[in-house]
């Protein structure tokens, strides 16, 4: 699901490394520090606008309501960020806990190494398996079966674990009846429960985009243009979004554009071919070729002498000249046209 993100992620790392000083050591996107201030604060303005599950009106809400401060609490943002959490109360809780606006409870001291990191919330399916683990001894193995009891909700199943849940936690010195409570608890919070290795897996490419974009935010906004060249709507929003970042975007040029939007000078880009309607990739293809043989083109009828008008025919010709990538010849677009 975060094919898309990769993507503009390796498009975005490539094209920072080609234009970056040679002495430097390359980009590994994978060798960022997860603790980087910018980062945050760029959170924290929901300046999220192209970073992966981030993007949406409603997680912009909900990162300006919790105002994460570290890596953990973006792994939180993707997991509450589901109807479950929010229409439960769960998402309240955790975030007037994080500002302590609401005390910190844990059901019991042996589980606050477990809880600490969601503010005593039962957030994830992992939780729930290492309360049942380290309470009432459940091996792995059980507590994976645990999790799932709990899932799929059928009574007998939870009456046959909740024997099983008190009995261990009673060989641990613990009341039975605080051990059925616990139980209660964990079974409320179950069904809103959420893997927290996926929602790590999306935490770390949504930091790897928010960083990205924080530290080298032309070449990012550059991939994110190009990754959706074809979407007309989604290229307005991120051109709106270059404007409010003070990034200035070129028209397309038939001596400078490439395929993909690209980055020229610091925070400059090129509008791309590929996003004009009605040039398709084979003329795409055969202007670059061209450009590279015969390096600029001085009139319309010098670049029509280059190409095969079969791939570079009047329709591409019209688009174009619309699009204002021949506007390099100083004619008028309507003499051009004509």
């Amino acid at each position: 699901m975060g094919l898309r993100a990769r993507t503009i992620i390796e498009w975005a790392v490539d094209s920072i490394n080609a234009a970056s000083d040679q002495d430097q050591p390359p980009l590994d996107i994978l060798k960022i520090p997860l603790v980087d201030s910018q980062s945050f604060d760029l959170l924290k303005r929901c300046s999220t606008t192209a970073v992966f599950q981030l993007e949406s009106r409603g997680m912009k809400e909900l990162i300006s309501r919790l105002q994460p401060d570290c890596f953990d609490e973006i792994i939180a943002l993707v997991a509450l960020f589901r109807p479950g959490p929010l229409q439960s109360g769960m998402v309240d809780d955790f975030i007037d806990r994080k500002h302590g606006r609401a005390s910190i409870h844990y059901p019991h001291s042996m589980l606050e190494s477990i809880l600490k990191p969601t503010y005593g919330v039962i957030l994830y399916q992992e939780q729930v398996m290492q309360i049942a683990q380290q309470l009432s001894g459940y091996s792995l193995g059980e507590a994976d079966v645990l999790r799932r009891a709990m899932g799929k909700k059928k009574p007998e199943e939870m009456a046959k674990q909740r024997s099983t849940f008190v009995s261990g936690a009673t060989n641990n010195q613990i009341k039975e009846e605080l051990s059925g409570e616990i139980f209660d608890i964990i079974e409320k919070f179950a069904g809103y429960g959420f893997n927290k290795s996926h929602s790590a897996a999306y935490a770390l490419i949504a930091y790897q985009t928010a960083w990205l974009k924080a530290h080298h935010t032309d070449h990012f906004m550059a991939a994110v243009l190009s990754s959706d060249m074809d979407n007309t709507d989604k290229v307005i929003t991120f051109v709106d979004e270059c404007k409010a970042l003070k990034i200035k975007l070129l028209p397309p040029s038939i001596q400078h554009s490439l395929k993909h939007f690209h980055v020229t000078d610091k925070n400059t880009i090129v509008f791309g071919l590929g996003a004009i309607k009605g040039v398709g990739e084979n003329a795409i293809d055969v202007i670059i070729e061209a450009r590279n043989h015969h390096k600029s083109f001085s009139s319309l009828f010098d670049l029509c002498e280059q190409f095969d008008c079969r791939k570079m025919n009047r329709k591409v010709l019209e688009a174009l000249i619309r699009s204002g990538a021949l506007d390099c010849f100083g004619q008028h677009r309507a003499s051009l046209f004509s």
